[in-house]
């Protein structure tokens, strides 16, 4: 046993000193490798190890780029660089080889901490980054991890100091910094940003500047993007001094060539703004067979559009993708539309950047970029690593002179189509009668054109976005909504503010003012909250949403990103002195008048129709009359008599029907009447023939049982009559009679009441 575990031993040993040999001659290698004179088009042919070629080769990745023949080698080597090269050009190889083989040439374990440090602006992009980096390092020892907005911080906070790669985004990664205690990043080696220049503009720049104070200054850094910055203060706060540009020479300078793909087929037509949704749709319509994404200003832009259209129907599969989602729901977005063969995304500039969608045909810009680096990431959703595809940008006559110079300086020229007005199709009544119909639809159409006049607002080249040339109320009726809404701009410094509000972490911003005024972690405390508070706070989602009712009661507050424009509705405020004093009449004569309106005309003469005019002002019907029309029927007074002469054979007719009426009344309730006379008439006939019958006889029964049976049975069929009695007013003779004829005896129950019955009527 002992002998065998010394050759296990020996055997690893050997096997130690064969990889330091191996990764010794592979440094040699990368010394040696001319990157001016080199030839290579495969991966094989680079300095790199054997299981990154693996996972290379696996994942069907065999020949590079131009971006990766000229950037690889140079990483390799272990200098700084500035890359920039076109979309769809292979940037995410470019320094994912070079972040895996520097780790693996320091023999990087899991004890070592952080070892490389991935930025990206967007989730999406981090997700995309870190499939590619599972891909080709799946034969590789080092771990890696994602950290982003939208998922469980505890879980990721439990598992990040055993990270050796880290991915995410500017937010995350920061509050990490700030909570995490394992995450040690005193060894960094490499620090990536994707799409550079969108990490260090002004959205990202305090989170950037954090993460970078958190870094030590001996690493590498590396900087991709199809548009860079080459700005000296960007580049200084990265410590950045000496680095390498590497790219194609027509990204790092425009006048040599264009920076757009040469498969990519790119062109413009001019729609003045309140046509812009009625050709969309007609576009959509006749592309139902092509797989296109939509891009549009604002994420309540793209959610009015998606909603709208999916209920129109237009034929085709639609999807939207926007900040505002959740995260799962991002996520499955994506999925659904990279597997999908006929379709149409809906999206804000979240995906314009670096995301690879595969088999695009379309790329259509609704909205105007707001500048041409955004026009060529959006258009580089298409036409990507060789392939075909197509773009439409639809600019407005205000927009059209002032960008086409821009694209001219950048050498794009796009052409110009024209719209068949055959195949263009109206939807301007259908969006009213949806808004008509739904609230909520009409609520997310007044946040679309607020954030649409926002966006031109906050715009900082103002030769192409014309901010007082806006055609907002007809811009407002495309939408289908009634009118345009009233807007409150409060100035440039609130959209600024809200523009680098806008990507810092809500929870590290909540944290930051916390600390500031330490008593509202005290009340926070404080306040505990049930199970039932919560279920009462809890909202029916088929309800009109509380953004909605608070613009119903003029108490709507501007969110996040509307924090400088509100919906303006003021209510009026009415004083009570100024109201009429109602005071309740105090007769029964005054009290029955007022509640009946035929007494209270009486005292007001007849009534008056009013029309109202749009202003809401009533008038009465001539006044709203034209002088012409009213000429066309003659002269006044003529048209006086005619309307007394009809109205006094209308209220002939009238008086002629009530008189009919009243007649018919008076007759049935004559007849009522000596209806109940001739009844009463007869009773009193019929008690008189009972009168003189004479006295009354009590009869015992005929001796046979039978004759007695049949008499009882129809003394119960006949019914019994009613014993009249004599008035007060009958003198006594007629009382006297009627006593002794009347004898008051209790009903016989036994033989012997009979028999004391019958001694009594013989002797009576």
């Amino acid at each position: 046993m002992a002998k065998k575990h010394k050759l296990s031993t020996v055997a690893r040993k050997v096997l130690r000193e064969k990889e330091d040999q191996y990764i010794q001659e592979l440094a040699n290698r990368i010394e040696e490798y001319d990157t001016k004179t080199s030839k290579a088009t495969t991966f094989r042919e680079l300095p790199i190890s054997e299981a990154t070629l693996k996972g290379l080769r696996e994942s069907a990745f065999v020949k590079m780029t131009e971006i990766q023949k000229e950037s690889i080698p140079v990483s390799l080597k272990g200098h700084d660089m500035l890359a920039a090269a076109k979309t769809g050009s292979g940037k995410t190889l470019a320094f994912l080889i070079p972040v895996v083989e520097k780790l693996y040439r320091e023999k990087w374990t899991e004890f070592d901490g952080l070892g490389a440090l991935i930025i990206s602006p967007t989730r999406e992009l981090a997700m995309q980054i870190y499939e590619v980096l599972v891909k080709i390092g799946r034969h590789s020892s080092f771990s890696a991890g994602l950290v982003i907005g939208g998922k469980d911080v505890k879980f990721e906070l439990e598992r990040i100091s055993r990270i050796n790669i880290l991915i995410g985004t500017p937010g995350r990664i920061l509050q990490h910094m700030d909570q995490a205690v394992g995450l040690n990043t005193s060894n960094l080696q490499m620090l990536v940003l994707d799409e550079a220049d969108r990490c260090l503009d002004m959205g990202f720049k305090k989170t950037l500047d954090a993460i970078v104070n958190n870094l030590p200054p001996s690493r590498q850094t590396l900087l991709f993007s199809a548009t860079q910055s080459q700005s000296i203060a960007d580049l200084a706060r990265l410590s950045l001094t000496d680095y390498k540009s590497v790219g194609t020479a027509d990204i790092l300078n425009p006048a040599d060539g264009p920076a757009t793909p040469e498969t990519l087929q790119q062109s413009y037509i001019t729609v003045p703004l309140p046509d812009k949704l009625d050709i969309l749709f007609s576009f959509i319509k006749t592309h139902l067979k092509t797989k296109m994404i939509v891009f549009l200003s604002s994420s309540k832009q793209v959610h009015f559009v998606y909603e709208t259209f999916r209920k129109m129907q237009p034929g085709i599969s639609l999807m939207h993708l926007h900040g505002r989602q959740k995260q799962t729901a991002r996520t499955e977005t994506l999925d659904k539309f990279s597997r999908a063969q006929h379709t149409c995304l809906f999206a804000t500039d979240v995906v314009a950047r670096g995301i690879d969608f595969p088999a695009v045909d379309w790329v259509i810009q609704a909205d105007c970029p707001e500048d041409v680096d955004t026009y060529i990431h959006r258009v580089g959703r298409c036409a990507r690593y060789g392939k075909n595809g197509k773009s439409l940008i639809m600019l407005t006559p205000q927009e059209e002179e002032g960008f086409l110079k821009r694209l001219e300086r950048r050498k794009i020229e796009p052409n110009k189509l024209t719209i068949k007005q055959s195949k263009r199709k109206s939807i301007k009544p259908q969006l009213q009668s949806l808004l008509f119909k739904d609230p909520e639809l009409k609520y997310l159409g007044q946040k679309a054109f607020i954030s649409y006049v926002r966006s031109i607002y906050i715009q900082k080249d103002k030769e192409v976005f014309k901010f007082d040339e806006l055609p907002t109320e007809e811009f407002a009726n495309s939408l289908g909504l009634p009118g345009a809404p009233k807007i409150k701009i409060k100035g440039m410094k609130a959209a600024e503010k809200a523009k680098e509000l806008k990507n810092t972490s809500r929870q590290l911003l909540s944290l930051s003012k916390a600390n500031e005024d330490g008593e509202i972690v005290k009340q926070k405390a404080k306040e505990v909250r049930t199970k039932i508070d919560k279920m009462f706070d809890r909202r029916n989602q088929t309800v009109l949403s509380e953004h909605y009712l608070n613009i119903t009661k003029a108490q709507a507050e501007a969110d996040e990103e509307d924090d400088f424009m509100t919906v303006k509705r003021t209510d009026h405020i009415l004083n009570e002195d100024e109201l009429p004093q109602l005071i309740a009449p105090t007769s029964k004569r005054a009290q029955k008048k007022a509640l009946s309106k035929k007494a209270s005309l009486s005292s007001k003469g007849n009534a008056t129709k009013l029309k109202f005019d749009e202003e809401g002002h009533a008038h009465p019907v001539y006044e709203l009359e034209g002088e012409e029309e009213f000429e066309k029927r003659g002269d006044a007074e003529s048209q006086k008599r005619d309307y007394l002469s009809k109205e006094t054979q209308l209220m002939t007719k009238v008086d002629e029907d009530d008189k009919l009426i009243a007649k018919e009344k008076r007759q049935e309730k004559k007849r009522k009447r000596l209806e109940a006379i001739r009844r009463e008439m007869e009773a009193a006939m019929e008690d008189d023939s009972n009168d003189e019958e004479g006295p009354m006889v009590a009869t015992l029964g005929t001796g046979n049982l039978s004759d007695d049976m049949e008499s009882d049975s129809e003394s119960e069929i006949q019914p019994r009559k009613r014993t009249r009695f004599a008035d007060s007013d009958s003198d006594s003779d007629s009382d006297d009679d009627n006593k002794q004829q009347i004898i008051e005896m209790a009903a016989p129950e036994t033989i012997e009441d009979l028999e004391s019955l019958t001694s009594k009527l013989l002797s009576g």
